[in-house]
């Protein structure tokens, strides 16, 4: 459930930016996912294609960055780093 609601907050902000830039869609998303955020890329991945899917990110491409420093301030955090949109 924790993934899900991670999922959310980061549709809500991907959907928040395509509103502001008049898009009619979602092309491509980047992110990076702290070396503590307990979540692995291809975990992530699974969550967001069916988080995303009938909305503007439905289909869009995912880059993911993972981050291997323990000490720096995002390291539990992922963060939203791109998106790409028409």
């Amino acid at each position: 459930m924790h993934e899900l609601s991670l999922i959310r907050d980061l549709l809500r902000k991907i959907e928040q930016i395509a509103a502001e830039q008049q898009a009619s869609r979602v092309v491509a998303v980047g992110v990076r996912i702290g070396a503590l955020a307990h979540i692995s890329a291809d975990h992530f991945r699974e969550h967001f294609v069916d988080g995303v899917r009938g909305t503007l990110a439905d289909g869009a491409r995912l880059d993911i960055e993972t981050g291997t420093d323990t000490g720096e301030p995002q390291a539990q955090s992922i963060v939203l780093t791109r998106i790409d949109v028409q």
